[in-house]
């Protein structure tokens, strides 16, 4: 949750207050406290072993270091429990124990002996490269399963880090699996999202559908996000952060488990989980099966039947998670994970002017000027401009070619309405990982991945002229009766204005290697390799010819067509049909140096990109006869160097700084433009400086934490692609390409935490940035209804702030 200074943080002081340290005395209860030994296979003591202490009921986490001499002290816990205790160290398996129930005033000894022989439980969080308290010099956040399963609900996973500086994510217009999240400033285009640390982000745009990953928050084991360029190698680095994502191991105890939600606008998603257990130490399986349906609660325009109608943001998705291990021995183990969600959802996209959602909220606003709303008419909060009624007795039939329920005509969603906007997608994702140790600290981690996608959205095309519009919300509203009856009316000519379908049918295979060595004095080496090459799909189909037989496509007709091709029929191929293919390839050496006073690391990574395009649309008119343009670029490279350090100064305190260089290779929509079949023959990589430095403060008991950070990144040639609505207001859309953009993002952040007993936590978090576009750009806007014209612009941006997140943010959160 997010707001200004004001009330609620009264609200919040008030709560500090309403619980004063005293009473932890005054109910007569003795803190209670943990102690033990953490030895090798040896007997020697480890010094530096991560000790985590979990509260099984509540989600209450402590912890400590151990010291040169093995020894481990934590103090100050609730009497009670039950408690888990886990010692880890990266390159160690990973020992615990569970159920400890602590006496009040009383001592627990725990000791632990870390071999390195098994491959270690926590081996998909090695992978990952998390960061670790009071060692990985960056800035991050962890939120355990405790907190997302009783703070996130039916959300999409994003909403979860909300009380997190620097952190803006938004559900948007409400759609299910429409949220995006922003980091410093930075878009999901810049902050890499992993899932088991494998990245998801599109390899064309670097975008990130959460509609493809609904279920996910059902499966998540914990969530971490680790703030600017992080400690994650990987061949695409992010400059905004990373997400990492890491789901829940194959359990070790059989069981099932079945969980029903529901909520407002018919809500309902059911959840069923079930787990083998583990047969003969070697093999295990478990799952999730998930359905979800609602109406969601945005309702269409009133101005057909004087009464709202249709469900912008209704939803019909299932989702599925499976794992499974098989410990082949004790020096090599593989784990399979498999996640998808085929979904079909109406959405609510367009933004509107705050006097359309409510007059009064507007007038209180000190920079409103009241004579606007003149020019629009009240709506409501739950109120949508991408879905209206039609009659029930318009029977068209609407069309896909892929996605969710396969190929071909189908009856529309709802017959009382249509949606202007609807997604519909898949996109499963199995990774193969296999651990091996071979000895004298030497281990190797692979990940062979595969990740499909097929489906599309949904959206008007055709001249406008041929359609009809309501404005007076100040926002185009379609009006389907009147379309309808339009394209009727125009009969032999056959319809003026449609529905079309804009297809994404992907491929992509990836292989992801690490090979770590781990040395005598807490130093450790890693080389990796990171392969992905994807195919995808694209194309443009008539779904609804609202109201006509046919469709004739004078826009942008293929160069292929013969004689009478340019009548479309429902599913017919329109705009365009092209394939794209991206292969990358990234390798990295690593080293770093840790002990109980510290650590630092340093990294150097290379990558190299190429980029395919064919188009099966347009002749190439430097080929003689009909042959498909083909253009592709070679190969383009990148690197980056960054490196970082920490400080213990204290048990309590650690100081860090990092940084970084980064020469991006830019992504495909920066070197060739698929609409326009045009090369960008000298694309420009995009380059990264980057500092920033913090401080992290955990009081001996853990019941007090407190973060702060600074940060300065420079971002130069940056390639920014944008849709726009009506941009010469003539019901034209199109699309913005920027090339060349430079910004600076700077800023503060803090984050701090209280929790004074089991039940009760309170957190809060701040950050203020300053970013801003350093100089002006020519970029380039193509209209949908041109073909393959292209328009030339110069945009005056210098000096402007970076918009869609907030520079100043204040949050809290108070947990019961």
């Amino acid at each position: 949750m997010r707001t200004r200074f004001g009330s609620r943080w009264v609200v919040a002081a008030a709560l500090f207050l309403a619980f004063p340290l005293s009473e932890l005395a005054a109910q007569g209860v003795e803190p209670a406290r943990i102690t033990g030994e953490v030895t090798d296979e040896t007997g020697s003591p480890m010094s530096g072993v991560q000790v985590v202490i979990v509260n099984q009921a509540t989600g209450f986490q402590s912890g400590a270091l151990t010291q040169a001499n093995g020894r481990f002290l934590v103090m100050g816990l609730r009497a009670g429990g039950p408690y888990r205790i886990e010692a880890r160290m990266i390159g160690y398996g990973l020992e615990a124990v569970d159920d400890v129930i602590l006496e009040a005033g009383g001592t627990f000894e725990a000791n632990f002996s870390l071999g390195t022989e098994a491959i270690a439980l926590d081996a998909l969080e090695v992978f990952s490269t998390r960061a670790i308290e009071r060692k990985t010099p960056v800035a991050y956040t962890d939120v355990p399963k405790v907190q997302i399963q009783n703070q996130l609900g039916s959300r999409d996973l994003p909403m979860i880090l909300n009380v997190t500086p620097s952190v803006y994510a938004t559900q948007q217009g409400g759609g299910a699996g429409d949220a995006r999240i922003n980091v410093r400033g930075f878009n999901q285009r810049n902050t890499a999202i992993m899932i088991n640390g494998v990245p998801v982000n599109d390899m064309e745009n670097g975008w990130v559908y959460w509609s493809n990953w609904d279920g996910l928050g059902d499966a998540a084991r914990s969530v971490q996000l680790q703030r600017g360029l992080s400690a994650v190698n990987l061949a695409t680095p992010s400059i905004g952060g990373t997400m990492n994502i890491i789901t829940d191991a194959t359990a070790m105890a059989p069981g099932v488990g079945w969980k029903q939600e529901f909520g407002s606008g018919n809500f309902l998603k059911e959840t069923f989980s079930f787990a083998t257990g583990e047969f003969k130490n070697k093999f295990a399986f478990s799952g999730a099966i998930v359905r979800k349906t609602g109406d969601g609660i945005y309702n269409g325009g009133r101005f057909s039947t004087n009464a709202f109608g249709g469900d912008a943001a209704w939803t019909d998705a299932w989702a599925y998670y499976f794992a499974g291990s098989f410990q082949i021995n004790p020096k090599n183990r593989v784990e399979l994970y498999a996640v998808g969600a085929p979904q079909r959802h109406g959405q609510n996209l367009y933004k509107l002017n705050i006097g359309t959602l409510s007059h009064d909220f507007a007038r209180s606003l000190e920079s409103y000027d009241p004579e606007a709303l003149e020019d629009y008419e009240e709506a409501g909060t739950e109120w949508s401009p991408n879905v209206n009624r039609v009659s029930p007795s318009y029977r068209g039939k609407q069309f896909t070619s892929s996605g969710p329920g396969g190929s071909g005509s189908f009856t529309r969603h709802a017959q009382n309405f249509i949606n202007e906007r609807e997604n519909y997608f898949h996109k499963p994702q199995v990774n193969l990982n296999w651990y091996s140790y071979f000895g004298n600290n030497l281990t190797l981690s692979t990940v062979g991945y595969y990740s499909g996608g097929n489906g599309g959205g949904t959206g008007t095309y055709g001249s406008s002229r041929n359609a009809s519009w309501n404005y007076q919300y100040g926002q185009r509203v379609p009006d389907w009766y009147g379309t309808i009856e339009k394209n009727i009316d125009r009969g032999s000519d056959g319809s003026g204005y449609i529905l079309r379908n804009s297809v994404n049918n992907q491929r992509t295979l990836g292989l992801i290697s690490k090979l770590r060595k781990d040395f005598e004095g807490g130093v450790t080496a890693e080389v990796g390799v990171d392969w992905r090459t994807a195919t995808i799909d694209h194309y443009r189909e008539v779904r609804d010819l609202l109201g006509g037989e046919f469709y004739v496509e004078t826009f942008d007709p293929s160069d292929f067509w013969g004689a009478g091709d340019e009548v479309r029929r429902l599913g017919d191929k329109i705009d365009y049909d092209n394939t794209n293919t991206v292969d990358w390839l990234g390798a990295y050496v690593q080293a770093e140096r840790s002990n109980q006073n510290g650590s630092i690391y340093g990294m150097l990574g290379w990558a190299q990109n190429q980029y395919d395009f064919t188009d099966f649309w347009q002749d190439d008119p430097d080929q003689a006869g009909l042959q498909n343009l083909h253009l592709n670029t070679g190969n383009i490279n990148g690197y980056q160097i960054k490196g970082g350090a920490s400080r213990n100064v204290t048990d309590e305190i650690t100081l860090f700084v990092n940084g970084g260089l980064v020469s991006k290779v830019p992504i495909f929509d920066g070197v060739i433009d698929d609409r326009a079949g045009v090369l960008n023959a000298d694309p420009k990589n995009e380059k990264f400086k980057s500092f920033e430095g913090g401080m992290a403060y955990r009081s001996q008991d853990r019941a007090i934490s407190f973060d702060a950070s600074f940060y300065y990144t420079k971002w130069e040639d940056r390639t920014r692609n944008l849709f726009v609505r009506n941009l010469a207001g003539d019901n034209v859309d199109g699309l913005v390409n920027l090339l060349g953009l430079d910004a600076r993002h700077m800023g503060v952040e803090f984050l701090a935490a209280y929790q004074p007993f089991d039940y009760i936590r309170l957190d809060a978090a701040a950050s203020f940035g300053n970013w801003e576009y350093l100089n002006d750009v020519t970029g380039t806007y193509k209209p949908d209804e041109a073909g393959n014209e292209t328009e030339t612009y110069e945009f005056y941006i210098e000096g402007l702030k970076v918009a869609d997140a907030p520079q100043s943010q204040l949050a809290y959160a108070v947990s019961y």
